[in-house]
């Protein structure tokens, strides 16, 4: 790109620059050294290939979707909690808002997850372990006792039973007043994610892209703030994935979604806004700036030139980030806090829009009371005394960062060549990149290939290649064991109790007749999420939504590989 084009480039951000709202605050160094909003080539400099990296909030966005990047708004501070039953989650969703929390994300147990009941056989000794217990919209409104849902944005993390959860969701605001059309936040929904990493399925890929495709039609019409759609590669990477297959695999299901839309009829201007990105931010400190930054990038020319978005947000790739719990380690937790610290920091140089932070404990049990208090003040501090929100991609034009972001992108596309390939026996009805998918998925591709980057990688841990304190080096200590947060058995038993109570109470002939006739919207082309709202406004449970249409639709089972 010659100079004039770069000048006229930055005079287009400082335009825009200048429009935007700013925070008021002290954007200046802890020195008190004033420091641009961005910067650039020097003025009167060519710089081959800027077009590439650009100004932050003009595409390809490589640099972030703001003008502003954190000085306008700093990204969204979201823990993800939850444990026991929704009385325990609700007192330590109260103490992250209280403590200075922007927003809550919710961890349920297993067999939410997996749309069970509490009292179902498969839950037992599961109740309220590694998630919070939600059998009904009666356990979503003690979730949220005493938090104005109309005014807080709420991610919720399930896949396989994620719209009857969110009609919970809706059906708790709605008792507690809210307008459902001004409600914001996000639901992870994304399947494609579970049969290529985290096994929480309930049906064939079909019926759930069809209970999907319902959702994006609802949200579009009804509740236009809400993101239906949070397409997630951290479990992909969790699961044992490298940078680039974590960000290709990601981005290729996001596409698949796009395909979903379109098959709708729906407008792509008004749908993709609303789909949004979960990333996992690792150890590796530059390998992850560098991924975040190729993300949007490769999202909005793929927007622009193969679905052919038009407006801007629909070219924006908007992300939340967890830090890696998959590098925590138990010897030497403490260290933990090292590392969960810096995955935060690539995290927000990479211009994440929200950031959740693992506890150091996370390895061993649900995190206690004080260690989440320190993972949400390890953000407090990155955002209040580092200065990293004073300049938009700080690192933008690093020699070493832009051949990283370049490196991962070109693996990305080769990635999505292939993926499409697979899919070349003839395009599915929903679109090419879903055919790819979809055949990926019966045949084991996406799982082998993720296999082999985790058996490399253990290979490499064990030959002392690749090292991690506290493991395989450095492995002497005078740390003791930690106090961990242990749930007790009395959490099931109780939640058992309130279910039955529950039942007995409700009416049963109302909860059937709502269920039957949710069952017979899935047998026409009619939207079945107010069928389904329907039924949970009668309190029928989170089982006996999903067990019916488990009867129609059966149950998917991954094929047996050897």
């Amino acid at each position: 790109m010659n100079a004039d084009e770069i000048a006229a480039g930055r005079a287009r951000w400082q335009a825009r620059y200048d429009a935007a709202r700013k925070r008021d605050a002290d954007f200046t160094t802890l020195s008190g050294m004033a420091v641009d909003p961005v910067y650039g080539p020097p003025e009167g400099v060519a710089y081959p290939g800027f077009e590439r990296i650009g100004w932050p909030g003009e595409y390809p966005y490589t640099r972030g979707l703001y003008p502003t990047g954190y000085r306008g708004r700093t990204w969204t501070i979201r823990q993800f909690a939850g444990f026991g039953n929704a009385r325990q989650t609700n007192e330590r969703y109260k103490m992250i808002l209280g403590a200075g929390g922007g927003g809550l994300s919710v961890a349920f147990d297993m067999p939410t997850l997996m749309g069970r009941d509490s009292d179902d056989p498969q839950a037992l000794g599961e109740v309220g372990h590694c998630g919070v217990a939600v059998d009904s919209a009666a356990d979503m409104e003690v979730l949220f006792d005493g938090i104005d849902l109309a005014g807080v944005t709420t991610s919720m993390t399930i896949s396989g039973p994620a719209v009857p959860v969110f009609c919970m969701y809706l059906v708790a605001a709605e008792r507690q007043g809210a307008d459902l059309s001004t409600l914001d936040g996000t639901l992870q929904t994304d399947i494609f994610k579970e049969y290529i990493a985290q096994k929480e399925w309930l049906f064939d890929p079909e019926p759930h892209l069809r209970l999907i495709g319902d959702l994006m039609e609802y949200c579009a019409r009804e509740i236009p703030r809400y993101k239906p759609l949070s397409v997630s590669g951290y479990h992909i990477r969790e699961a044992g994935s490298t940078a680039a297959q974590e960000l290709a695999y990601t981005l290729a299901d996001g596409f698949g979604y796009v395909e979903l839309g379109l098959s709708r009829g729906l407008d792509v201007n008004v749908f993709a806004p609303g789909l949004s990105f979960f990333f996992d931010s690792h150890v590796d400190f530059f390998e992850e700036i560098a991924k975040f930054r190729a993300a949007r990038r490769i999202w909005a020319r793929w927007l622009r030139d193969v679905y052919g978005a038009t407006s801007e947000k629909a070219l924006w790739l908007r992300f939340h980030t967890q830090t890696a719990g998959v590098s925590l380690t138990a010897q030497q937790p403490v260290n933990n806090v090292v590392r969960t610290a810096v995955e935060a920091l690539a995290a927000v140089l990479g211009g994440t829009n929200s950031l959740h932070t693992n506890a150091l404990d996370e390895t061993l049990a649900l995190p206690t009371d004080e260690s989440a208090e320190i993972a949400l003040r390890t953000q407090q501090v990155l955002m209040e005394e580092t200065g990293v929100t004073n300049v938009a991609d700080p690192l933008g034009g690093s020699w070493y960062v832009e051949a990283l972001t370049d490196k991962i992108e070109a693996e990305a596309e080769e990635i999505f060549a292939r993926i499409k390939q697979l899919g070349g026996g003839g395009p599915h009805q929903i679109g090419p990149m879903t055919s790819g998918i979809l055949r990926g998925i019966e045949d084991g591709w996406f799982t082998g290939h993720i296999a082999e980057s985790a058996f490399a990688y253990q290979q490499a841990l064990e030959k002392g290649e690749k090292k991690i304190v506290g493991v395989n080096c450095h492995t002497s200590t005078v740390a003791k064991d930690l106090e961990i947060l242990r749930i007790s058995h009395e959490v099931e038993l109780e939640q058992r109790r309130v279910l039955a109570e529950r039942k007995a109470a409700r009416d049963d002939a109302a909860v059937k007749a709502a269920v039957a006739r949710m069952v017979e919207a899935s047998r026409t082309g009619e939207n079945m999420i107010p069928a389904m709202l329907d039924a949970v406004r009668a309190e029928a449970t989170l089982g006996e939504i999903c067990d019916a249409l488990r009867d129609e639709w059966g149950v998917y089972r991954e094929p047996a590989r050897f």
